[in-house]
């Protein structure tokens, strides 16, 4: 795909992209023709091939069969109660009116198997609800580039996610990107997965699905930067990154537990907890490294005493805390 361009501050209405006659001129480049073979394999049709009105670049909208479709195999857990409400407005319309993206799943990926030539950054909730209402076929853009599947967290916008589901889709997605090629640097995906601190908290919630991941995102989003190692030792670094936050939360569990047995009931306890226990860095400081961080949190969670926490500065840390806490 071309390099991405620095978003301007404010444009010029009317001023970028292409203009619409030239959608559908010029002469596609050969991967539309090996992408429309690949449709075709599929049982499915090629209804047209145009340029996306910004950078330019060809896609084709084609009728695929629902069983050569499948969501990216890491994204977000299904929301069945989502899927349901959807699929009922889908059959009060009786229209799908809005295709799903979608890329021919990479060679060597782990999924490719069965009749499933095709998979949907972006369209999860859209497949499970056809499938629910027993339809046979789905309208997709479709892209000739593979990669634009690990761009997820960009893409999805069916529903917006919490930090527990973007941590989630990372993990999930550095695992997929590292059996394709293990020995590329994690640095090297930082616009697939977004933020190196959302694979440390992947790792977290695949161990314990209710960790509060969202009280230490601030801290770790600050330290935990993508590491220059291929993505496999990087997965195993940040496994035992994981098991150390998992080990300092459930600390942190037990103090929220004696500050709940003195009367507190804020709900953001938590919060407040992690903040008391997270290094103080002043202004125009660096955060500390990742391991560094982990460290301290160690040792002040250690030493933390509950006995001396007083009301006002409970009722301080909600006022000024913008993150979610589980």
């Amino acid at each position: 795909m071309a390099a991405r361009r620095k978003r301007k501050k404010s444009a010029t209405p009317q001023s970028v992209g292409l203009v619409a006659d030239e959608l559908a001129k010029g002469e596609p480049p050969a991967s539309i023709a090996v992408l429309e073979a690949k449709v075709g394999k599929s049982g499915g049709v090629a209804l047209a091939r145009y340029r996306d009105p910004l950078g330019g670049h060809w896609l084709a909208l084609a009728a695929l069969p629902l069983a050569s479709m499948a969501p990216t195999p890491f994204q977000r857990d299904l929301s069945e109660p989502h899927a349901k409400r959807l699929a009922g407005v889908i059959e009060k319309l009786d229209l799908f009116l809005d295709p799903v993206i979608a890329v021919p799943v990479p060679d060597g990926a782990a999924d490719a198997q069965g009749d499933v030539r095709f998979w949907s950054p972006n369209g999860l909730h859209r497949l499970a609800a056809l499938r629910m209402l027993g339809a046979r076929s789905v309208t997709a853009l479709v892209s000739p580039d593979p990669a634009l599947a690990f761009r997820i967290l960009a893409l999805n916008t069916e529903k917006a996610h919490s930090v527990r589901e973007r941590a989630l889709e990372a993990v999930r997605m550095a695992r997929g990107l590292s059996e394709l090629d293990p020995m590329r640097p994690e640095n090297a995906y930082a616009v697939e997965l977004e933020d190196g601190s959302l694979v440390t908290l992947g790792l977290c919630y695949e161990e314990r699905p209710r960790f509060a991941g969202g009280a230490y995102a601030p801290a770790l989003r600050a330290s935990d930067a993508f590491l220059d190692e291929g993505l496999a030792k990087a997965l195993a670094r940040r496994g035992a990154r994981a098991t150390r936050l998992l080990a300092i939360d459930e600390r942190v569990t037990e103090i929220v537990a004696t500050l709940r047995g003195r009367g507190f009931e804020s709900p953001y306890l938590r919060n407040f907890v992690v903040s008391r226990i997270r290094p103080f860095r002043p202004p125009g400081k660096p955060a500390p490294e990742a391991d560094a961080l982990l460290a301290s949190m160690e040792k002040a969670a250690a030493k933390f005493d509950a006995g001396k926490v007083k009301e006002g500065q409970v009722a301080r840390a909600a006022g000024a805390s913008g993150e979610e806490s589980s």
